[in-house]
Formats: C-alpha cells, structure tokens, sequence
C-alpha cells in the first residue's frame, strides 16, 4: 500500500491505521470532498473584502489607519484579512464554524484525531504538551536535544525530565535520532515516565525509527510525542517517510511554515486516534498559551497550506524532489565536498531522511561550514539555512523553484573554486551524552529560583539557572537545574569563538551566565 495519504480523487484507499471503525480517515470531518476547500481562508476573505463598517480592532481598520510604508510594503489586501477573532461566520456562529472546520481538515489529512492551529509556532504546541502530559512532579523521558521550547514547557508544568541520548556521528558532528534501544533503557531507568518525547527529523533531516520506539514507549506505557517540525511533508509522497501518526506516534508537532509554506509562525499540533493523551487536557494547555488575538493571517496561511498539501502535494513534491536530485548529484561533483543523505540510512538513530534537505560536507575544502556560507552571502547572495563547522544545510520548500537549483550548483562550484585551500577543516562539535550532568533542582524550581550572573569562569560547580545551547548544532549543552562544569564552559566558549550563537544564554557573549545564589535553598 502506498504511504501517500489518501486524498479525494486518490486511486488508492486510506491505510487501515488511519480509519476509525465506519471506515472514515481518523479525525475526518465525514466530508472527503472539502479537501479542495480551505474553509477559514475563505471566511476571512469573504468578510474582508467586502466593505463591512469596522468599529472593532484592529485599528488600522483594514489599512485605512496604517502607516503609509506598512501600507506599502504588505499591500492593502493583506491589512483587510487582518482581522479579529468572533467575528460571526468565521470563529463564532453555528457549529462547524470555518475555523472548526478548517482545523478538523488539517486534521482528516494528516490521519489525526484532533489538530490544533498554532500561531506561535511548534513551540506553542510544546508548552501544551508539557502542560497537559507533565505536571508537577511528573517524570517524562526527553530526547537530549529536543528542542529549546520543550525544556520551557518543563518551566511552565513543572515537569521533572529524565535524558536519553540521541545517536552522534563524530566525524560529522552531528546528532541522529534515538534508537528504540535507548529508548528503552531510558524508560526502564524512569519506570513510571508518563510520556517519551523525540525529535524526528532532525535539523539535518534524518528520521528516527519512529515505529519501534513507538512500540518501546508503548510497552512501558508511556505516550510517544515526536518533534515532527521539520516534517509536516512527510507522508505525502511515497519517496518520503512516513508520517509519525502512521508510525504509531500519539502526537506529533508540524512547523507547516518550515516546508509546507504556511506564514512564518505558524503551526500544527496534531493528536493520533490512541487513548494515550487527553484531548481535552490539551485543548484546556493550547488555550491557556494562546493569544486571545490569534492572527487571522497566520490561521489562514495554515488552511492554505494545508489545502494545497492535500490536493496537489504529491505533484509539486514530485518535481522539487527530481529538481534535487539534480541538484545533489551536481554539488557532489565539486572537489572536497559531499552530499550528505541516502547513505545513512541505516546508520543507529537513522531509519530515513528527507531528500528536501540538502546536506553539503565542505571539510575536504580546507574550509569551515561557516566560512563556505559568508562566501556565498558575499558573492552570489545565497542564503542557507544552516552552517557549521563541517556542514552546510539548504532547506527545499513543498513546491521549490528549479530555476533556483539549477543555479546553485554553478553559484557553490565556482564559490569553493575560489576559497578552498589544503587540509580539511574538523567538526566542532561534540556527543550529548557528554552533557549529561548532574540534575540538582527540576527546570522549574532553577529557572524561577534566587538567581545572579557571574563569570562564567567562576560558574563551575554552581547550579545553572538558563538553558544554552550551541546553534549549531543545537544540542543543549546546559539545563536549568544542572551543575555547571568546565567541560562545558570550555565548550560552549569554542563555539562562540568559532561564530555560533547560544540561544537561551541571557549573556550571549558568555563573558557570564546565570546561577543560583550561594545562599539559594
């Protein structure tokens, strides 16, 4: 059977783990034949276009009081669609309204019980995640480098995180996913661990083998949460993986702006058909850490996203992967580089990768990841997403531009040409696990604890009350609550040294960071 979602006009019928017992998709609004609809987008459109009288907010008045540049630069058909929430006939009004409906789509297409619009980004979903499924005292099992925001939703529930590593490639530096082994030993060590939270894909775009650490979590009776922020396409084209709800995830997290093209900030989050997490627990968190003037410009963008992802996904998937094909072979070819992608699969933590993402080893070039990247700004303004000391990664939208590849190999050949020298530059990086420091206080209790700045030279031995971590390659080096040590602050000063920036850090120079006081219970 095909991995592609079922959609309407599809030759294919949905996959069994997606249907509830009548044989409708998961979570499906019973209306297969709306896919092609984007119910919300369409609301806001039909009100904001035509000439309503607006004594509401916001006050620009659909861009009659904006400033003329703002005016300008979005146009005023963007400032008309910026409006508020309750209006009758898009949020509020008989049940399904366009905004229940739009979301019970997102749903239908992506095989959920329940999807949530998010408009502050995964991280959003993260926060309600922690606080429905980690309250206080609860332990969860958190993938070392999941991302910054899970460790903030730890903040807010006040839950108690127990580590597991996830797989690290020295000669690249990189971090994988977790393998279903490690997993396992992780739980055994937190026996009664309420939920497992891993990230798949990674930055770099490779998947963990979501399905057996779905079944590991589920024997230990703990709901698997996966990081999917980097994957909202998967699923939607048979060369993809699969989507984690399809793997047996319970819930998953999808930034729909990173690939599916929705606005920036915005999101998904998105509950399976299991029992293992109360929706309604997460509906109560998504509430509590929403904004009651939600932008009708983000939730639209996710409707449209979604439509197109649904209906002609497959086809536009289809041609950005053939253009990267094209493009991968065309970078290998350039002296002391490597395309990273297919050849890991199969390495511990990678069980597939996505070929959206293209992963350039410039270390045979003498030069380091960082350095490759300010060449390209400076001669041919090409802009990458990711630059380390090893690597180079280009990120590839749902429908990407071939004109655009096409000329990126030309663009990095004659870069390189100009720039490599003799000898080959190391990765800067180093395993999780060497992070892996004594917890003292929870997250919560360190963060909102007596708290002062120091220098980060007399720092060793105290207690860290900041999260800081090393982008790249994102790894959290240090947690609040655990004691800080030299190993680290030598670490985390290479990485400033070298050009990458500490996100977390309230002194991003890291001349000091923040401990509890000395006389702090």
């Amino acid at each position: 059977m095909s991995d592609v979602p079922w959609r309407p006009g599809a030759t294919h019928e949905p996959p069994a783990e997606r249907t509830d017992g009548a044989g409708h998709p998961a979570g499906a609004s019973r209306e297969p034949a709306a896919q092609p609809t984007a119910p919300y987008l369409e609301a806001i459109t039909a009100y904001g276009f035509r000439g309503s009288a607006r004594f509401h907010v916001p006050g620009h008045k659909g861009g009659d009081g904006a400033d003329p540049g703002l005016r300008a630069a979005l146009g005023t058909r963007a400032l008309l669609l910026d409006v508020p929430q309750d209006i009758e006939g898009i949020d509020v009004g008989p049940s399904p309204t366009p905004y229940e409906r739009a979301e019970r789509l997102a749903a239908e297409a992506y095989g959920a019980e329940r999807t949530w619009f998010l408009t502050n980004g995964a991280s959003q979903g993260n926060h309600a995640l922690c606080l429905a499924l980690a309250p206080p005292g609860t332990r969860v099992v958190l993938q070392r480098n999941s991302h910054a925001s899970l460790i903030d939703g730890l903040i807010l529930s006040g839950g108690v995180p127990s580590w597991v590593a996830p797989e690290y490639d020295p000669e690249l530096g990189m971090a994988h996913g977790v393998t279903p082994d490690a997993l396992a030993r992780a739980l055994s060590r937190t026996p009664d661990a309420r939920a497992a939270f891993i990230v798949s894909p990674t930055y770099y775009g490779m998947a963990a083998d979501v399905e057996g650490c779905a079944e590991v979590a589920h024997r230990a009776g703990a709901a698997l949460i996966v990081d999917n922020a980097w994957g909202s396409h998967f699923g939607f084209h048979a060369a993809l993986p699969r989507s984690p709800l399809a793997l047996g995830a319970d819930a998953m997290l999808a930034s729909t702006h990173k690939i599916v093209g929705s606005l920036t900030q915005s999101a998904m989050l998105l509950v399976g058909p299991g029992q293992r997490v109360d929706t309604d627990a997460v509906a109560r968190a998504v509430r509590l850490v929403r904004s009651t003037s939600q932008s009708a410009l983000l939730m639209a963008s996710l409707d449209a996203a979604r439509r197109q992802l649904a209906v002609h996904g497959e086809a536009l998937l289809d041609s950005t992967l053939r253009a990267a094909a094209h493009a991968r072979g065309a970078l290998a070819d350039v002296p002391g580089c490597a395309v990273l992608g297919a050849d890991l699969v199969g390495r511990p933590g990678i069980a597939g990768w996505d070929p959206l993402r293209l992963v350039i080893d410039v270390r045979g070039t003498g030069c380091t990841g960082y350095e490759v990247a300010g060449a390209l700004r400076a001669s041919y303004d090409i802009y990458v997403e990711l630059a380390t000391h090893a690597t180079l990664v280009l990120v590839l939208g749902l429908g990407q531009p071939v004109d655009a590849l096409e000329r990126l190999a030309h663009d990095f050949a004659e870069t390189v040409k100009a720039i490599a020298r003799p000898g080959q530059a190391p990765a800067l990086t180093r395993p999780s696990a060497a992070f892996e420091h004594e917890i003292v206080l929870s997250p919560r209790e360190a963060f909102l604890g007596l708290s002062e700045a120091v220098p980060v030279g007399l720092a060793v031995g105290r207690i860290s009350c900041e999260s800081v971590a090393g982008y790249p390659p994102g790894v959290p080096a240090l947690l609040p609550g655990e004691r800080v040590t030299a190993e680290v602050i030598s670490y985390l000063r290479e990485l400033t040294v070298a050009g990458a920036r500490l996100h977390g850090a309230a002194d991003p120079s890291f001349a000091t960071v923040r401990v509890l006081t000395e006389t702090a219970p």
